[in-house]
């Protein structure tokens, strides 16, 4: 079994159980994928199988990734990811063999999400790092600065990893044990509950939970 599937999210809202409860998921677009290229342990020295997003724009591809794309007989696509490979389904995942979000997933399995988290641009230490900062009346000289960050003698340097003001956000972020809530075959949808890393529109990798101990 593949490891996972490249999605797309389009965003989150609500739905109500057969209780009549509220539960708030996001809305990803999963897939369909298109197998690309099957690393081998022969060949590569590991298993993996290469997907890519199809998408309804057509996308092109320079000089040597027309000739990847062309020897696996598939349409260029943007996004090309990696995923482990476990299994023997030799037919269903040859070169050029599509895989749709309902040979993965389906309701009530755990799904771990990676994707890069929203840009906050230059930020200081109270947004950045939750600082409570100092006295907001009048008189106060200190307000939203950091504090002190080193020492007046020994040993004279601010140490390593130190909090400060800088960029925030735009990394890669992991969020573990999702719950999928419905999969829509047809669309190519998948609600999971809970929030997704990132902007609508903002790729992400769909992957089987790995087991919590």
């Amino acid at each position: 079994m593949i490891g996972g599937l490249i999605g797309k999210k389009v965003g989150m809202t609500q739905i109500f159980d057969e209780n009549g409860r509220v539960i708030p998921v996001t809305v990803l677009e999963a897939g369909p994928c298109v197998v690309v290229q099957r690393k081998t342990s022969e060949k590569e020295g590991y298993e993996a199988i290469q997907l890519g997003l199809v998408e309804q724009k057509r996308r092109r591809a320079n000089s040597p990734m027309t000739g990847h794309f062309k020897k696996a007989e598939v349409p260029p696509t943007r996004i090309l990811r990696e995923f482990s490979y476990q299994g023997t389904e030799e037919a269903s995942l040859e070169v050029g063999a599509q895989v749709l979000v309902n040979d993965l997933f389906e309701p009530n399995d755990r799904v771990d999400i990676v994707g890069s988290g929203k840009g906050r641009g230059f930020q200081g230490v109270i947004k950045r790092h939750g600082f409570s900062g100092g006295n907001a009346t009048h008189g106060s000289m200190f307000h939203r600065a950091p504090g002190s960050i080193g020492q007046s003698a020994y040993p004279g340097r601010v140490f390593k990893g130190m909090k400060g003001p800088g960029r925030m956000g735009n990394k890669r972020v992991k969020v573990r044990n999702l719950e999928v809530i419905q999969i829509d075959s047809e669309r190519n949808l998948m609600l999971v509950k809970g929030a997704v890393p990132g902007s609508r529109g903002n790729y992400v990798l769909i992957l089987q939970a790995q087991a919590q101990g």
